[in-house]
């Protein structure tokens, strides 16, 4: 027991930011955010604890945190969407200018997010903001790695044309 105790908490050592990330750009709150993360590791270890043979612990994590985020909506009847609060990590020795733009920017990319259906959200947030890869977000998603990379493209796609409408919009 003692042993998968450490085994658990270097599991969750590695990945609690990435799954507080990905559940607070859900859930647009930090105390709920915080909530479900708690609860998706209290899950894990439930069932860490029985077996210690999970294949692949962040694609495990990540089901667990997709199914509370799922079941929060559900319970709250609340509509998804992407949170403009969460404020990325700017070097503090980049030059005014360039935070301008590039807090800007991210707005820019955080409004056109919102406008993505969940599936797209998800792949994106997966692959560019976690950086997992694409058979890992396959295991997440339980889809085939093909189905995820068409996913992707048209995520990918999808957000490009929403980004131009807002440029659009901007002229």
């Amino acid at each position: 027991m003692a042993n998968q105790r450490k085994i658990f908490s270097s599991i969750y050592d590695k990945y609690v930011d990435k799954i507080y990330r990905f559940i607070f750009i859900k859930v647009s709150s930090q105390e709920i955010a915080e909530d479900l993360c708690s609860e998706t590791f209290l899950r894990g270890w439930q069932v860490f604890k029985e077996r210690e043979d999970i294949e692949n612990p962040p694609a495990f994590l990540y089901q667990i945190a997709r199914n509370l985020i799922i079941d929060h909506y559900r319970e709250k009847g609340k509509a998804k969407i992407v949170s403009a609060e969460y404020t990325p990590i700017v070097d503090p020795r980049e030059d005014l200018e360039e935070k301008a733009n590039l807090s800007s920017d991210l707005e820019e990319v955080r409004r056109s997010l919102a406008n993505l259906k969940g599936d797209y959200q998800d792949v994106i947030i997966y692959r560019y903001l976690d950086e997992l890869s694409v058979p890992e977000i396959a295991k997440i998603l339980e889809k085939s790695e093909g189905t995820v990379r068409v996913t992707l493209h048209r995520a990918l796609k999808t957000l490009k044309d929403e980004i131009n409408k807002i440029d659009i919009k901007e002229v």
